[in-house]
């Protein structure tokens, strides 16, 4: 019993990875999964869709790896975070698809909430700003708007859960209804103060409590598999959201420590240690993992494009055909050019949280093309990434001046971890390992199986891969930087 299956399910697939004993990659499987958009700023997921993803790639993870069940010690889960679900306990059925984190359909009910003077005690309380992002909102939405469904949770009949406590009900066959705190950190119901449910926001929102899943520690006890999926009962020991996973795979363990995630959008943690910093300049105060009972505490940024920027370049200016044609692109973009591309496709997150504002590029010229566009994309996650540790710096004096660790896809782009670190000022570190989300919720269930070693000898054992020192000026940086604070003001405006 030497290895650790650990399920990464994703927004746009599902992954299972096979760890070994030195948590090391044996095999690996994943599959991608439909997205629906049944109305403007609607984002759904077929819960069916989620499980069968997930136990497929399982299954397929063991078979690559010609293991049997009897060799797997543990499963790790980590999740795409806020997606909600809600189900029938006594069949397990879903009541319709599961709203996704991006889904913008609560932006009315938040709205009221503002105007009612509700934010600052759910800020205070929960960590998390007022926004459709979070879950309490969509199950607030699937309770009013779902046929019958309010009065079946008043009975007592239904369950809610994130994408992480849904899995574990299937992977149990409906014993454990259960998630952990840093998914419940997440959906605004959660008091991140106390570590249980707070009953005044869920009296606020109308939910009732019946449904709420036990929160239980990161690296703890979730029950164990049905026999007939793997061929025995496998016991789940580690559940964190992705970030969270991520900042545990990056062994950022130590206050001060902060690793950014680059994927679809961007996500950067920074640990607090065991207090919680409440931000003032728009971040979330949120949960980084719970471990023995104790609470660790995060600041964190979310940038909504990041790798989607590249994939805008790919899919709809169809200037590249690879992502990783950016790169050379963007070494031959002329030097005397400043072309400034924000993109907020979709708005922008922190430390603006603007759902309004939309996408601009300024600067540009008549002899401005691919590449010049290109080197602007790449720049704009820099530099999106600067006001996050911006931010970070101006609400905890203990940030000082810490080393980034990177992850995610964008980081294998040397040009763009180079171009980070020079708009910085600081170094910035690529791990050796970068399946880092999987590795974080497999270190969980590996050190509570017995079979990874503790946070102490895990953290000593990260290695850097590449690090990536500031080579800029510091009069160019600022101006750059200036003139990127110029354009977001700009696109704010409009």
């Amino acid at each position: 019993m030497s290895y650790i299956l650990a399920i990464d399910q994703g927004t746009t697939s599902s992954r299972a990875i096979l760890f070994d004993a030195e948590m090391r990659v044996v095999s690996v499987a994943q599959e991608e999964f439909p997205q629906h958009f049944p109305d403007s700023g609607w984002v759904e997921h077929d819960p069916a869709d989620l499980w069968s993803t997930t136990a497929a790639t399982c299954r397929a993870a063991i078979e690559r790896a010609d293991l049997g069940p009897e060799s797997i010690a543990a499963i790790g889960i980590t999740n795409q975070r806020e997606t909600t679900l809600l189900w029938n306990r006594a069949t397990g059925q879903p009541l319709g698809r599961a709203i996704v984190w991006q889904d913008r359909r609560t932006a009315p009910i938040c709205e009221a909430l503002r105007a009612e003077g509700h934010e600052e005690m759910i800020r205070t309380r929960t960590g998390l700003l007022l926004d459709p992002y979070f879950s309490g909102t969509k199950l607030k939405w699937m309770l009013d708007t779902l046929p019958g469904a309010r009065a079946a949770a008043q009975r007592g009949e239904l369950a809610f859960g994130t994408v992480d406590c849904f899995l574990i009900w299937k992977l149990t066959g409906g014993r454990v209804h259960a998630t952990d705190a840093t998914n419940a950190a997440r959906t605004m119901l959660f008091n991140i103060h106390t570590g249980t449910w707070d009953a005044e926001v869920c009296a606020l929102l109308d939910i009732p409590m019946e449904l709420l899943p036990e929160v239980r520690d990161s690296a703890g006890d979730f029950g164990t598999t049905r026999a007939d999926l793997f061929g025995r009962e496998i016991p789940i020991l580690g559940v964190a959201g992705d970030q969270q996973a991520a900042t545990i795979g990056q062994a950022c363990f130590t206050p001060g420590m902060v690793k950014s995630t680059y994927g679809t959008g961007c996500f950067a943690l920074l640990n607090t240690g065991d207090q919680p910093v409440l931000s003032q300049n728009r971040l979330l105060t949120t949960i980084a993992y719970r471990i023995d009972g104790r609470t660790t505490y995060a600041l964190e940024g979310s940038i909504f494009i990041a790798g989607a920027v590249v994939q805008w370049l790919r899919d709809g200016l169809k200037i590249i055909r690879e992502a990783r044609e950016t790169q050379s692109l963007a070494e031959t973009a002329d030097p005397a050019q400043d072309v400034v591309l924000v993109p907020a496709f979709t708005g922008l997150g922190a430390p603006y949280w603007n759902p309004d504002c939309r996408g601009a590029i300024y600067g540009l010229t008549r002899n401005s093309g691919p590449a010049e566009l290109a080197r602007a994309a790449l720049e704009s996650v820099g530099f999106q990434t600067r006001d996050l540790i911006e931010a970070m710096r101006a609400d905890w004096a203990g940030f000082g001046e810490a080393v980034l660790r990177v992850d995610g896809g964008m980081s294998a782009s040397d040009w763009a971890m180079q171009f980070l670190a020079d708009i910085l000022g600081a170094p910035v570190d690529r791990p050796q390992v970068l399946e880092t989300t999987a590795l974080g919720a497999a270190w969980l269930a590996g050190m509570r199986a017995g079979l990874y070693p503790s946070m102490e000898d895990f953290a000593a054992s990260w290695a850097r891969g590449h690090r990536f020192d500031p080579a800029m000026p510091p009069e160019i940086r600022a101006r750059r930087y200036a003139r990127w604070q110029r354009a977001v003001t700009a696109t704010l405006g409009v």
